[in-house]
């Protein structure tokens, strides 16, 4: 299997298609390990033209975990209401600089980038801190790290915020209530849901990682002075029923990197289904130039 290397970090990640072809690079959310970008949906961006990767983030999946280090969310947002410096075991830049060691174990040079959720942050660190790196950044359902904006209904921070699940059904039934409550209700696929959630499981279950990317993700901050920065092409997609990170923060994302595109995915929530596939694909294909057919 193969595995790049990031100091003592060992990031698991797998490629399609022909590597002479553009790379473009998946950045997988919150817990989420890469097989949620399906095999048939990168084979899909293969079709256009690219050479596809996907990784797992540390913590989660094949990937390494840092199992000495206890997550606090409680004294995270202390620290960050009393403006102390919070202690966490890493912050976004550094899950940044994993998806670059991907690209150096390749041997590419700059790579078209797309990050979902908590991948959209990891996508904007990287165009803020590796800008030479990219030829392109797509963030979708994604935000800022800005506390105005991208904020979840009560109901989905319950889920997000709950007790993990301790076993398969457990497992299962909490990514069906998930999906029940902030994923593109027009799209509600039980059966496909509840295999893709039994196929997670069986891989790794792991839901300490969970909670310490959760309180990286609170110790980053707010990205957007240095989105303003940012010279990358970029796009920026939101479902519009999203109610895990509410749509305005995918429009403070594309208001704050200058030149940026802003797509709304009518209907969608915060999930992927396969109905999306199409136009997601060819929105990040224009971005990138890639003309290649289906």
């Amino acid at each position: 299997m193969p595995y790049a290397h990031h100091g003592s970090v060992d990031i698991f990640y797998e490629t399609f298609g022909d590597p002479a072809n553009p790379a473009l690079l998946l950045i997988n959310g919150l817990g989420s390990q890469c097989i949620s970008y399906r095999g048939e949906w990168c084979e899909r961006f293969v079709a256009r033209g690219f050479f596809t990767i996907r990784f797992d983030n540390r913590d989660v999946g094949l990937s390494t975990k840092f199992k000495n280090v206890t997550p606090d969310m409680g004294a995270v947002m202390q620290a960050l209401r009393d403006g102390k410096e919070p202690v966490v075991a890493y912050r976004l830049g550094d899950m940044a600089t994993d998806a670059v060691a991907v690209l150096d174990d390749l041997g590419i040079d700059r790579a078209h980038v797309m990050g979902v959720s908590m991948g959209g942050m990891i996508v904007q660190q990287l165009a803020i801190d590796h800008p030479d790196r990219l030829s392109s950044m797509t963030s979708v359902m994604s935000t800022t790290g800005d506390p105005d904006v991208g904020q979840a209904t009560p109901e989905a921070f319950a889920i997000l915020t709950g007790p993990p699940a301790t076993n398969r059904d457990s497992a299962i039934a909490r990514h069906l209530e998930g999906n029940r409550t902030f994923g593109s209700p027009g799209h509600y696929d039980p059966d496909r849901l509840a295999e893709h959630a039994a196929e997670a499981f069986d891989r790794c279950f792991y839901p300490a990682g969970v909670a310490r990317q959760i309180t990286g993700v609170l110790a980053s901050g707010s990205r957007s002075e240095g989105l303003r920065q940012v010279t990358v092409p970029a796009l920026v997609m939101h479902g519009d029923a999203d109610t895990l990170i509410d749509i305005s923060g995918g429009r403070r994302t594309a208001e704050c990197i200058p030149g940026a595109r802003f797509e709304v995915l009518e209907g969608m929530g915060h999930d992927y289904p396969p109905a999306y596939w199409d136009r997601w694909i060819d929105l990040v294909a224009d971005l990138a130039g890639v003309t290649a057919t289906r």
